[in-house]
């Protein structure tokens, strides 16, 4: 049986970083209602692309789910929900904090009614703290964590990232992992509880390297000067002859002393301590010297930790991918099949009778209320 079988979750949330998690939580067998607005729903269904009018990126984030549609500041479409809250094992929502206690849903007014509900509230910056009501997105919350601060390019500007980190990795998967553990301890102690979840903090943890540094030695990190940033010749991008990349990450002396000897570097700069700057200058230009598929060539079977950069199209063509299985779950979309969102759960632990496709805004309303 699927490890969460059995639970109900309302989800109040849009969007990105709340749907991922309850996604998550659906893969692993639990029941999850999407509590909408009347006539738009979610954001998300109207964000494009579309297929046959159905918008691909709620589809993806949405697979599973139910949708009941209510206007939650009407007091009779609150109370139509009344029951639902009364049994719900999790309820998750991503308003600015104070929000849902201004429409009568805040955690103490549901805990009242039902003790065990684990509460889950997903917020730029935390239901404290003087940023507690700042609006954000997830570019916002790396510029204000010092990330992008950190990732500067060869102009000295910050990169624009092109993944949505503070969404995701700074909300839906540390909403799953709190969730996951309250159920474990409402296991042994019969009570609820209220899980504040700030994806601005939430990205400090991935500067742990820096964090060290700063905060007992007092040291800050330099753009480009770090091991990880471009400071080390051992831990770079670098341009081949026919203008593709190699991202070099032969970081320990083993790996090192292989990417050296197949590029043939001089000896006397494989001692990158001496003048990293100069090694690297170095390396760049053995690089530039061959096309990008000899390297990858000349790479196969060593162990050198080098990789070609490729595009998302050559990426997603990878035979590794098929040999995993991980896109083999399908996603119906319209009258199509495409392949599903990858998801993070354990196939031994996923539901294989979840549903396949997104629901159609309000079409629970009829049998869930």
């Amino acid at each position: 049986m699927a490890p969460l079988k059995d639970l109900l979750i309302l989800d109040f949330s849009t969007l990105l970083p709340g749907p991922m998690a309850t996604l998550l939580l659906a893969d692993a067998g639990a029941e999850v209602i999407k509590i909408e607005r009347p006539g738009t729903g979610d954001d998300m269904r109207g964000y494009a692309p579309d297929v046959a009018g159905e918008g691909i990126n709620f589809a993806m984030l949405n697979r599973g789910k139910h949708s009941i549609a209510l206007d939650l500041k009407d007091p009779a479409a609150r109370a139509r929900l009344m029951p639902l809250l009364q049994r719900a094992d999790i309820l998750v929502e991503q308003f600015r904090p104070g929000v849902m206690a201004r429409l009568g849903l805040g955690y103490d007014e549901i805990r009242a009614i039902n003790p065990r509900i684990i509460y889950c509230s997903i917020s730029g910056w935390g239901a404290s703290g003087p940023k507690r009501a700042d609006a954000g997105h997830d570019l916002n919350y790396m510029a204000e964590t010092g990330i992008l601060g950190l990732s500067l390019g060869a102009d000295g500007a910050p990169i624009l990232p092109p993944i949505l980190a503070a969404d995701i990795a700074g909300g839906a998967y540390p909403a799953t992992i709190n969730i996951l553990l309250a159920l474990r301890q409402r296991d042994q102690t019969g009570a609820g509880c209220h899980i504040d979840v700030a994806m601005g903090e939430n990205l400090l943890p991935f500067l742990y390297w820096a964090l060290g540094n700063a905060n007992a030695l007092r040291r800050w990190p330099v753009p480009g000067e770090e091991t990880v940033t471009g400071g080390s010749p051992r831990y770079r991008i670098y341009r081949t002859r026919d203008d593709r990349f190699i991202a070099a990450a032969p970081l320990e002396d083993k790996f090192w002393a292989n990417f050296t000897r197949i590029i043939d570097l001089p000896a006397a700069l494989c001692d990158d301590s001496r003048d990293p700057a100069v090694t690297a200058g170095a390396v760049a230009a053995r690089i530039r010297s061959r096309d990008a598929a000899d390297w990858v060539a000349a790479f196969a079977g060593v162990d050198v930790c080098c990789s070609l950069v490729r595009t998302l199209e050559e990426a997603l063509d990878d035979p590794h991918w098929a040999a995993r299985g991980l896109f083999d779950r399908g996603l119906r979309l319209g009258g199509s099949t495409v392949p599903a969102l990858p998801s993070i759960i354990a196939p031994v632990l996923r539901d294989p009778a979840t549903s396949d496709r997104a629901p159609p805004l309000g079409a629970a309303n009829a049998t869930r209320l």
